[in-house]
């Protein structure tokens, strides 16, 4: 099992972000927060997710109004797809906890990312491992990983194609 967790997380995290990493390439990573900057709110974290899917790389993940449902899906590797719940705790922090399912069997995640403003800049980290980089500015830039974050559900198709595909390999 120990084998099988660890291949699952790496599909996973690694759909979850390399978007992030990748638009963000250019701007030097930050172990540190940024300097002057703030924890963002329960409520702000909560308004940038709240009844919106994030777009990544290969696949996407859904943060329902109802229940705070996590539904999401990745197409990395043999691909998977997970489902949960999502919250947000102070300071600024947007956690979704699922279980993730995949040809070889199924497991439990965390994933957390804190968020932090300076000005009119909001950075995002990958807990408890990631950089600092930013996420999203006002007015917003072209690049800005916030622009893969968008209304509505547009995850549950792609979700609902991976449960079928996986269900076939059985």
């Amino acid at each position: 099992m120990t084998v099988f967790r660890t291949l699952l997380l790496l599909c996973i995290f690694g759909a979850i972000s390399t978007g992030a990493i990748a638009a963000n390439a250019a701007q030097s990573s930050m172990a540190k927060p940024p300097a002057k900057s703030v924890p963002l709110s329960t409520e702000e974290v909560f308004q940038l997710y709240y009844n919106r899917t994030w777009i990544w790389k290969d696949g996407a993940g859904y943060f329902a109004a109802k229940q705070r449902d996590f539904k999401a899906w990745s197409g990395e590797g043999t691909g998977s797809y997970g489902v949960g719940h999502w919250f947000v705790t102070d300071p600024g922090k947007l956690c979704f906890k699922a279980t993730w399912y995949a040809k070889t069997g199924h497991a439990p995640a965390l994933t957390c990312f804190s968020h932090r403003r300076r000005g009119n800049v909001i950075f995002q980290k990958r807990e408890p491992d990631g950089d600092w980089y930013a996420f999203k500015t006002t007015p917003a830039k072209a690049g800005d990983e916030y622009q893969k974050v968008r209304p509505g559900d547009h995850a549950t198709a792609g979700y609902n194609r991976m449960r079928i595909k996986l269900s076939q390999h059985k």
